[in-house]
């Protein structure tokens, strides 16, 4: 029996409180009715003969403070393209991340990429956001969100036109998540609620997500030699955020990552 969902905790707790407060502000506005953009599928970029980078555009995290609080996303989002980035990841959470829905808006008009909004989103209002600021996906943390409200944002999401990053870091939650019937399935190393990161994680998890669906390694991704330990197990994708942010440059940071042979999940 799969285990019952608690409330999460610790760092993860503090950052979901603070998307619901936002959330409940964006529920109380009159609805934008602007079309929203054409914009290039997510999933779809994420399956190729070679382990594809989404590379993510943060200016501090809770793990390790500031990473470049100067960073231009627009410029930077236009050398991680030019470094061979699948796609780009987006933090527009504002208190502890440092990113903005105008950062967002701002690489949509930088690059033609996919674009994740990486943020925790817990109401269908930031789905709305994100769609109509030109992202082509969202993420969804199956620790964050209870069960039927999990389930009723990727349905909502799918509907406007979003693809999903799917996030889990135990079997059970891998269980919610291909439960979803679309939707790239997220394996973070990273304990959201301690800021620990286990390795083992992305190894015991990845073999596990069947070969119709992506499997993207999260967080812990910083050399070549990291993305080819990812393929070993099974990514289709990585997502690097620290190391990518706070490199000098962009385009030679990304180069250095690209072109790792995707391997088979048996």
């Amino acid at each position: 029996m799969p285990r019952a969902w608690t409330p999460p905790t610790g760092v993860l707790a503090e950052l979901v409180a603070a998307a619901e407060l936002r959330a409940a502000a964006l529920g109380a506005r009159p609805r934008d009715g602007s079309a929203p953009p054409a914009v290039p599928r997510f999933v779809a970029a994420l399956r190729g003969r070679s382990v594809v980078v989404i590379a993510e555009l943060k200016r501090r995290s809770p793990s390790k403070g500031a990473i470049n609080v100067t960073l231009q996303v627009g410029s930077r989002a236009a050398e991680y393209a030019a470094g061979g980035a699948g796609a780009v990841s987006v933090l527009t959470e504002p208190d502890r991340f440092g990113g903005s829905l105008d950062d967002l808006r701002e690489v949509r008009g930088a690059i033609g990429l996919p674009v994740l909004r990486k943020d925790f989103i817990v109401s269908p209002a930031q789905l709305r956001e994100a769609r109509l600021a030109g992202a082509s996906a969202v993420l969804l943390i199956a620790r964050a969100l209870e069960p039927a409200r999990f389930d009723a944002l990727a349905a909502e999401a799918t509907a406007m036109g979003l693809d999903l990053l799917l996030e889990v870091r135990d079997e059970a939650e891998l269980a919610r998540a291909l439960a979803v019937p679309h939707g790239a399935i997220g394996v973070n190393t990273r304990n959201l609620e301690t800021l620990a990161i286990d390795p083992s994680v992305g190894a015991r998890l990845l073999p596990l997500v069947p070969r119709d669906r992506i499997a993207v390694y999260e967080s812990g991704i910083a050399t070549r030699a990291d993305v080819e330990r990812a393929a070993s197990h099974g990514a289709d994708a990585v997502l690097v955020g620290s190391s990518l942010s706070g490199a000098p440059d962009g385009t030679v940071a990304v180069r250095a990552l690209v072109g790792v042979p995707a391997m088979r999940r048996g």
